[in-house]
């Protein structure tokens, strides 16, 4: 792979919400949209008409000999067979630079476009994403996009994330699915955690609007304090502090009114008080009666 060959013309395969945004926004950056295919030529004919330049393609493998940077932003369980369909028919070159956009999935899916010669990698917004509108500002500047895969398609791929106004960072491929694993628990726990909560509170006669809008400020500051502080030293409550009297009275009230939410509670109490040990504030006694609360 010559590094140095590197075309700013693209065609997308795959032309959903995802496909479309980065076809339109890398467009307005100077990059040049050759080709779209996608199972829906409807889809393709949208992207074409927002960027108002390339083709659409029925046959994707036409598509991809357009041009030598290809992103794949199908759903996830067809990344692979449309790659290797791509390179059974000799769609890529040595000189091309295969992207998937995937959070779960590795660049070792591409291994079949690798074997052609091509550079290969991913490339993943932690964003979600609507359908684009004309005229609509960039989803993706200032957001954080990972990269990994070899060190051709790493290095373009810094250029690509730039050019969309976005912030990068590497990661090895061994761990893109820890990687995606780690944004699940941040945003979508995250949510099942605060309904917990939520759930608590409108046992108090509080409706959830209500119940969100008392919580909000607590949310935030304790996201404000990990952000200062660490996970660590942000901890506090009642299993920071060791007080098992609380945490008993806790329990016995989730056990008779919210019995579907005793386990997880005595879950998290588990993983809090291995943070709390960390600090060394709580005495011996005190964590081994926790432990004893929150036995499953």
């Amino acid at each position: 792979m010559n590094s140095n060959k590197k075309s700013l013309e693209f065609c997308v395969i795959g032309c959903g919400r995802l496909g479309i945004n980065l076809a339109v926004f890398l467009s307005k950056q100077g990059f040049i949209p050759k080709a779209f295919s996608s199972k829906s030529r409807d889809s393709a004919q949208k992207a074409f008409e927002f960027t108002g330049m390339g083709q659409v393609h029925e046959n994707l493998v036409d598509a991809v000999k357009t041009c030598d940077l290809v992103f794949i932003t199908t759903p996830d369980t067809i990344i692979e067979p449309v790659c290797e369909k791509i390179a059974k028919e000799n769609g890529f070159n040595s000189d091309s630079f295969v992207y998937h956009l995937s959070g779960a999935l590795s660049s070792d899916i591409l291994r079949s476009a690798k074997k052609m010669g091509a550079s290969t990698g991913s490339i993943h917004p932690l964003q979600a994403f609507a359908p684009y509108e004309q005229g609509q500002e960039s989803p993706f500047k200032g957001i954080n996009m990972s990269i990994e895969g070899d060190a051709d398609a790493t290095e373009f791929g810094k250029e690509i994330v730039n050019a969309l106004r976005a912030n990068s960072f590497t990661i090895p491929t061994h761990a893109k699915t820890v990687y995606h694993a780690s944004a699940v628990v941040a945003s979508n726990y995250l949510v099942t955690l605060e309904h917990f909560a939520l759930e608590l509170l409108k046992e108090a006669d509080l409706s959830e609007q209500d119940a969100y809008e008392i919580l909000e400020p607590l949310i935030m500051g304790t996201l404000n304090n990990i952000k200062a502080r660490g996970c660590t030293n942000a901890l506090t409550g009642p299993v920071a502090r060791g007080d098992n009297e609380i945490v008993s009275r806790h329990l016995l009230d989730i056990d008779k009114k919210l019995p579907q939410f005793s386990k997880l509670y005595r879950m998290l109490g588990q993983y809090t008080l291995d943070i709390a040990g960390r600090r060394g504030e709580i005495s011996d006694d005190a964590q081994q009666k926790l432990a004893g609360l929150f036995e499953l």
